[in-house]
């Protein structure tokens, strides 16, 4: 008898969770995910059964991006796909209802899978979907004058469309000064506390991130966090004026840090969905450079909390470190950064014998600085004790806020997409996932420093076990409307992307999701008790991608108008 897969499970999940005699349409859009389309009105009942299917098999559910599409140009309606991973049977499940126009309303999963909070808020934003049930329902992404029923990620905004001053006012709100008390202050024994607001622009956090820290004394009592300054409208221009390997080169410049994971989940997605095999020695390639981004990105963040802390020597020397890390990308891809290396099926350039020599004295030089130094620098008292205990995140709460990446790992989560859904080369090596249960800022610093030493000894494996062959596979013309989805295990954490194909090798839709889009809501949980002095630390030790994860507003002091920025310089520029 043919045991049953992974697959098999879920759809088994799925099929007995589907409200009993209304059916729903189950399919598998590719391997390693599921897809099902049910009812908006059974949508919530749905969910709470396959909470309790899954569990009952001893796999949890854990929420993982969000997407609204627009589909009334080929159905007439609009749909909501809710992407869950179900790491231990390693398969993402997406659950999909639709909506009728004019004004679509699909009832909000929040309260049963909290994670999915920010989602169905942009998704509001963006697409015009309304989420009956939401705890929190308003603003996320667009500013809060955002004219009404404007929607740039709906098909008939067009992507260079411009709102001028005008139109822009149309919907805007006085406000009475930015340093006003916020009306949600908390109080503490009747006592008002007192506000301090950190950002948009602070001397410790380099992006700008704004959040509103209020106090008693020295104590934080409540935090809260805006952001979204920074939306570039990737995913409309992709949609609206890209063809499908042109959007490799975008996708790479969403983060400035680690941006070749996000052409890797593209790519993923696009041959997931069109079933194009990569081949083996492209595979290794690219495990090869994601594994040198996670280096460099890891050694810039240790320098940068070093920095934080006060201790620039150790700044210094972790950059020192990971110079050698940049001068290796530059050889294999001719950029330090932004590596140019993607297209859908495959890699542009080879590693050969002269390249893969230097990569290896590079590991060695790595490995032997990162170890002399950090050895000793995380025995020092006066770093240790400055976050121990700081900053804690328990595993309750990484789970029900979906924490992902080291972040999670240090609060007792053994997540990782490497593991948990093989992508690239990782399905040929073992990896072993560092993970610590004190959930403070010194485990998220434990768990990064093994995860350095991982990535020296993955990198080397992988150069040792590439096969000969090809570069990249051939693609023909994509059929359309056909669904994938992409993961990489970013330095951050999951990266999620997820398309649906449109009609000559174009996207219908693109959903890039960066790790910092799940974290960063719980740094207001770890910020309350703190000592106000920890907060930059705090926030930091995430390492959070505000860009990534981010429309900006600006206050006319004049008049106490708050107005979109782009309707303030030379008429914006295209929105979405």
């Amino acid at each position: 008898m043919q045991r049953a897969s992974a697959s098999d499970v879920v759809e088994g999940v799925v099929r007995e969770a589907l409200p009993g005699g209304r059916g729903g349409v189950v399919g598998r859009p590719h391997e390693g995910a599921v897809l099902v389309r049910v009812s908006r009105r059974f949508l919530k009942e749905f969910v709470k059964r396959l909470i309790k299917g899954f569990g009952r098999r001893g796999a949890t559910v854990r929420y993982s991006t969000g997407v609204a599409t627009d589909y009334r140009p080929v159905d007439g309606s609009f749909r909501m796909a809710h992407v869950l991973a179900v790491d231990k049977l390693k398969t993402y499940l997406i659950v999909e209802a639709d909506a009728p126009p004019p004004h679509p309303r699909i009832p909000s999963i929040t309260p049963e899978l909290p994670a999915a909070g920010w989602a169905e808020r942009e998704a509001a934003d963006m697409v015009g979907v309304e989420f009956p049930g939401h705890p929190s329902p308003g603003r996320l992404v667009l500013p809060e004058g955002w004219p009404e029923g404007v929607h740039p990620l709906r098909k008939d905004f067009p992507y260079d469309r411009k709102l001028g001053v005008a139109e822009a006012l149309e919907g805007g709100t006085y406000v009475r000064g930015f340093s006003s008390p916020s009306p949600h202050s908390p109080g503490v024994e009747g006592r008002p506390t007192a506000l301090i607001p950190l950002g948009p622009y602070h001397p410790a956090l380099h992006e700008p991130e704004y959040f509103e820290i209020f106090v008693d004394g020295e104590r934080i009592v409540g935090a809260r966090y805006r952001g979204f300054f920074v939306h570039r409208g990737m995913e409309k221009l992709a949609e609206s004026r890209m063809t499908i390997d042109q959007v490799p080169f975008l996708a790479e410049r969403i983060c400035g840090i680690c941006g070749y994971t996000h052409a890797c989940a593209y790519c993923q997605a696009v041959e997931a969905a069109a079933r194009i095999e990569v081949p083996e020695r492209a595979l290794y390639i690219r495990s090869i450079l994601l594994e040198i981004e996670r280096l460099h990105s890891h050694l810039l963040w240790f320098g940068v909390a070093f920095h934080l802390l006060g201790f620039e020597t150790g700044f210094m020397a972790m950059w020192r470190v990971r110079e050698a890390v940049m001068r290796v990308a530059e050889a294999l891809t001719g950029n330090r950064k932004t590596y140019g290396m993607n297209l859908v099926g495959g890699v542009r350039r080879d590693i050969d014998v002269r390249r893969a020599a230097a990569v290896v004295r590079m590991l060695d030089e790595v490995e032997r600085g990162f170890k002399e130094f950090c050895g000793h620098a995380l025995k020092l008292g006066e770093v240790v004790e400055r976050v121990r205990g700081v900053g804690v995140l328990s595993r309750e709460d990484a789970v029900k806020l979906g924490a992902v990446g080291p972040h999670a790992r240090a609060s007792g989560l053994a997540i990782d997409v490497r593991v948990d859904h093989p992508y690239a080369a990782y399905g040929f090596v073992d990896v072993e996932v560092p993970v610590r249960d004190e959930g403070d800022v010194l485990a998220r610093i434990l768990v990064r420093y093994e995860e350095v030493l991982e990535s020296v000894r993955l990198v080397r494996e992988f150069l040792r076990g590439m096969p000969a062959g090809g570069l990249r596979a051939e693609v023909r013309d994509l059929p359309p409307l056909r669904v994938g989805v992409g993961a990489t295990e970013a330095p951050r954490g999951e990266d999620v992307h997820y398309v649906v194909t449109g009609r000559g090798n174009t996207l219908y839709r693109w959903r890039p999701r960066a790790p910092s889009y799940m974290n960063i809501p719980t740094v207001p949980v770890m910020l309350e008790g703190e000592r106000l002095a920890n907060a930059p630390i705090i926030i930091a030790s995430i390492d959070p991608c505000f860009s990534c994860t981010d429309h900006a507003v600006v206050i006319d002091v004049r008049f106490g108008v708050r107005r979109p920025l782009k309707a303030l310089v030379g008429g914006g520029g295209p929105l979405g």
